[in-house]
């Protein structure tokens, strides 16, 4: 049995305070029903791990060297100093925004892996690209990418979040039909490259537009193993509704 995970990503919100106010009125009410989390901003994440009992705190993203001459970027001892344990990697937005490429993805794949912490790998397909009828190539593709040289003993921990990118921030969702059939077709593919033991033990979420009200039917597909939440993680009170919501 794969417990659920739900993760919210903050993407560029909140304030170090207004982080630490929303951890400390969330943590005390969520419950063991499922692994909940959020992934905070960079400068919240020492003092939100520092609040949290109950969340897991996640950073949004690592660079894939240990250090070196890259201006801005964070390493993942710098992480493991303040006890950060998880790392979003490939998200959409950094795919789009910021130029990363399947070949950098694997790159901190295996960097967070390396250094003992669990990454969320994000994959999914454009608006065109469903349009076009390709998503199972364009998903299959990422995940094949995203996890090359990986050891099949390190991917207990993975966890990997479809995100199909015309549902984020769009109010547009996939229905729950399309978004079982592609986390089925991601655990299909990482049954090819490590195994169907391994497949089972991944845990696969759903992303995009996520809203309290849908989880729960959601989280009942059979490939579909959690959610990593966008805007609905952002408020206490949509945050808690899904907390109550899933039971």
């Amino acid at each position: 049995m794969r417990k659920p995970i739900i993760v919210g990503n903050w993407k560029m919100n909140k304030t170090i305070a207004e982080a630490v106010a929303f951890i400390r009125a969330v943590d005390p009410k969520v419950s063991e029903s499922a692994t909940w989390g959020v992934a905070t901003p960079y400068l919240a994440l020492e003092k939100s791990k520092a609040e949290a009992k109950n969340l897991i705190i996640a950073a949004e993203n690592v660079h894939f060297k240990d250090s070196g001459a890259y201006t801005g970027e964070v390493s993942v001892e710098m992480l493991k100093e303040i006890g950060i344990e998880w790392v979003i990697l490939g998200h959409s937005e950094r795919r789009q925004y910021f130029g990363e490429t399947d070949e950098t993805v694997n790159a901190k794949t295996i960097q967070v892996l390396s250094h003992g912490l669990t990454p969320i790998v994000c994959v999914g397909e454009t608006l065109d690209q469903f349009e076009a009828g390709i998503t199972e190539n364009v998903v299959r593709e990422q995940t094949k990418a995203a996890f090359k040289d990986v050891h099949a003993s390190c991917m207990e921990r993975v966890v990997i979040a479809y995100e199909p990118v015309w549902a984020i921030g769009t109010g547009k969702t996939a229905t729950n039909e399309i978004a079982q059939n592609v986390c089925a077709m991601i655990r299909d593919q990482v049954s090819q490259m490590f195994g169907q033991e391994v497949a089972d033990k991944v845990r696969i979420q759903y992303g995009g537009s996520v809203k309290p009200e849908g989880l729960k039917a959601l989280l009942e597909q059979p490939d579909i193993d959690g959610a990593l939440v966008g805007g609905a993680s952002l408020k206490e009170d949509s945050y808690v509704a899904m907390v109550e919501n899933l039971g």
